[in-house]
């Protein structure tokens, strides 16, 4: 994972792939959010299918909603998890939460 243009490598152990990729990106940016929501979709069909992953995160009363996509759900996940991620440091840093507290 590269974070401000430094490479940082890490791994852990998880129940199943998605945890342990999940636990991973934790221990790397430091994460300390609640995992609301975990959603998967196809895109497309057969064999080849693109998935889409929604990943809900939660901290300090800020909800996000993030995105990734990609044939290996595993990587959609990932992608899905830092776009929540990202979403939740911006808004953090630059807006202050709407009613709901969504952005």
């Amino acid at each position: 994972m590269e974070i401000d243009g430094k490479v940082i490598k890490a791994a852990d152990l998880g129940n199943g792939p998605v945890d342990a990729a999940f636990k991973t990106i934790k221990k790397i940016t430091g994460d300390t959010s609640n995992l609301l929501r975990y959603e998967v979709d196809a895109i497309t069909g057969g064999t080849d299918a693109q998935g889409e992953v929604k990943c809900n995160l939660e901290k300090n009363g800020i909800t996000v909603i993030g995105r990734g996509s990609d044939t290996d759900i595993i990587v959609a996940s990932a992608k899905a998890y830092i776009n929540a991620l990202n979403k939740l440091n911006y808004k953090q840093k630059y807006l202050t939460t709407d009613v709901d507290g969504t952005l």
